[in-house]
């Protein structure tokens, strides 16, 4: 997603302010005081913020370096056996899309984290990758110093004894993950305005995220990416259930809060169905979402960084969840993401479904830049593919290839796939 038309970037963000003997001045005044004034450790992740106690049996405080050799964690595309990721560069710039699925996340066994992220503005690539290696440890560290009576699970041990089956999670528990989710956000958002790297004045990133932890759900929601459910009917047809809002400028509530607060909605001329957010006496920035992390210039009139958070308890019939960027749901329906991932193996079905995206967007607008897609896709049982043959996958492609129209191309999902549940969840929503 994008605020406006997107401003262009250099191809060196360390360079976009010109080199010379200015610049060598410069390098060697800083080498000089780095000798003299101890320096803060490069990429770190910790900014005032509050950790449990070292018997969490984690650092919280890990680098970047440090987290992207953690075993189980991925944010390149790539598979396991309980998921599926893939991102791909669309014509717009920068790819500024990150994504990530983390099994065990923060040492925590049971408890898998996945999420996408969706940057936007001049440096909507670098806010994007920051809160996709930070948010989590900040998440987890949250969900420790509020589920500490709770030993870290949604369902206590004495509920999950009475009811194994519940469809609810104990509330306290999910009191304090809520409050765990909120809190979170917001040293997310503070830490973004206070760190230095980068300027997120004009640039932000979405955020839908989700946390497993047996068979329970927790969704958090921060702007216009989305979470999607796939279930089975009584017919044993597959039937999205939509778990997240697409937090829109469009949206009466938001509408309202935004104009509460003094800011601006309209469309541009050139596509006046898309709403957009602008400051009082400037038509600037444009932003197409109502919620989003960094975006300061607008923060005082009515752009907030609150989750939407939200629980689910994993049924029987339940298949797997898709969580992808507007990229693809810009050009792909429910029924018909869900329809491609229930219908390949699940090791290429986040690449499928993002090959079908740049499809349709190459069919349905033509003259438009494709913008960048991504898709995690969390499977529930640890099945193998085994009624799924490997030969789907390439039929698929193949059809992708001959066929010009999209509805024709996932024509062989209609068959898969019910009626569309459009509704979202408002089980346990805050």
């Amino acid at each position: 997603m994008e605020i406006g038309p997107r401003a262009p970037i250099s191809e060196s963000d360390e360079d976009e302010n010109g080199g010379g003997n200015r610049n060598e001045k410069r390098r060697r005044r800083r080498r000089t005081q780095s000798q003299t004034q101890p320096q803060p450790q490069p990429h770190s992740i910790s900014v005032h913020r509050r950790f449990p106690s070292s018997s969490a049996g984690f650092d919280y405080r890990m680098d970047e370096e440090s987290l992207h050799i953690i075993p189980g964690r991925l944010f390149l595309n790539g598979s396991t056996h309980f998921g599926s990721l893939y991102c791909k560069q669309g014509r717009k710039g920068h790819n500024q899309d990150a994504m990530l699925l983390w099994e065990k996340v923060c040492s925590k066994e049971d408890t898998i984290f996945c999420g996408v992220f969706d940057g936007h503005g001049p440096h909507g690539h670098k806010v994007s990758k920051k809160v996709r290696n930070s948010f989590p440890l900040i998440l987890m560290a949250e969900w420790d110093l509020h589920l500490n009576n709770n030993k870290d699970r949604l369902c206590s041990s004495s509920a999950a004894e009475e009811k194994p089956n519940q469809e609810s999670p104990d509330t306290a528990a999910f009191a304090a993950v809520t409050e765990s989710y909120v809190r979170a956000c917001k040293v997310m958002d503070n830490e973004l305005r206070m760190q230095s790297e980068f300027d997120s004045f004009c640039s932000g990133t979405t955020a839908v995220t989700l946390v497993r932890q047996g068979q329970h759900l927790v969704i958090g929601n921060v702007g216009d990416s989305r979470a999607v459910l796939c279930t089975r009917d009584h017919n044993d047809s597959l039937i999205p259930v939509q778990l997240t809002t697409d937090f829109k400028p469009s949206l009466p509530r938001e509408a309202e809060r935004i104009r509460l607060y003094k800011g601006r909605i309209f469309g541009l001329p050139h596509e006046p169905e898309i709403a957009r957010v602008w400051l009082p006496n400037i038509d600037s920035p444009g932003l197409a979402m109502s919620r989003a992390f960094g975006d300061y210039c607008l923060k005082d009139f009515g752009v907030i960084s609150l989750p939407d958070v939200s629980y689910h308890h994993i049924s029987d019939k339940d298949e797997f969840v898709v969580l992808a960027t507007d990229g693809i749901w810009d050009v792909l329906s429910n029924r018909e993401v869900l329809g491609i991932v229930g219908s390949v193996p699940r090791s290429c079905a986040a690449r499928i479904v993002v090959d079908s995206a740049v499809h349709a967007w190459r069919t349905k607008f033509p003259a438009a830049k494709i913008d960048d897609c991504s898709v995690v896709c969390l499977f529930f049982d640890s099945d193998s593919d085994q009624c799924k043959s490997p030969s789907a996958a390439e039929d698929m492609m193949m059809m992708m290839d001959e066929q010009s129209e999209v509805g024709t191309i996932l024509s062989v999902t209609n068959t898969v796939v019910g009626p569309t549940i459009l509704e979202t969840r408002n089980q346990h929503r805050r």
